[in-house]
């Protein structure tokens, strides 16, 4: 099942009964799963039932790929998802040094080529 394959109504919160019949789950799974994986958390209204939006449905089909498709254990798929979590971590990391890296370069082509002013300079 692809991940981006979605029932759209046009809503924008579902609640989990509508998420257990579109993913064919049972509520309880859903609630476990939640237990389970710390970052499946859906909001809730004031009377706590949970309201669960299309990241979250997106979430819970990628748990479900691996732990009912691809045969992952609980303690598999949560591995997997940290390890493919902190990945994406580490590229932001990078692509932020290197916008760092061109920004002071800018700075530098920039104070090297704007007459001297008098009082405060933008770049102190």
């Amino acid at each position: 099942m692809p991940i981006k394959e979605r029932n759209t109504e046009g809503k924008l919160y579902y609640s989990i009964g509508e998420v257990a019949k579109m993913l064919n789950l049972t509520a309880s799974q859903i609630r476990f799963w939640e237990s389970e994986f710390p970052h499946l958390r859906p909001k809730t209204n004031t009377k706590g039932d949970r309201r669960y939006r299309n990241s979250d449905i997106d979430q819970i089909k990628i748990i479900q790929r691996l732990v009912k498709d691809q045969g992952y254990t609980l303690q598999g798929a949560k591995e997997y998802l940290e390890k493919k979590k902190n990945v994406k971590s580490k590229e932001a990391v990078k692509q932020l040094k290197r916008i760092r890296e061109f920004l002071l370069e800018l700075r530098e082509i920039l104070v090297k080529e704007l007459p001297p002013q008098s009082g405060p300079s933008l770049f102190d």
